[in-house]
């Protein structure tokens, strides 16, 4: 096994591969939901504003954005596990 597959943790084509389907699955999501990549930007800086403005409340605020992330996160990871599935 060569650097570069230990490094990516498989062959680069297979990597790519895999980028491209959890991007797809990431980028329908995002659509659905109306987002662009600045929405998602210019929230994770009202949350940092938020945060320091607010103090404590936005611990709450924070759960939410961690039940939000999970909503991507989690079936990317899924979709991740079961294409790495090996029968």
């Amino acid at each position: 096994m060569s650097a570069l597959n230990r490094f990516l943790g498989d062959t680069p084509l297979r990597v790519l591969l895999k980028l491209l389907v959890v991007s797809f699955l990431v980028g329908l999501v995002m659509n659905a939901f109306g987002w662009s990549p600045m929405d998602v930007l210019y929230g994770i800086q009202k949350f940092f504003v938020d945060l320091w403005n607010l103090g404590f409340r936005a611990v709450d605020r924070f759960l939410g954005y961690i039940l939000l992330g999970a909503a991507i996160v989690v079936p990317a990871f899924i979709l991740l596990r079961i294409a790495n599935y090996k029968k």
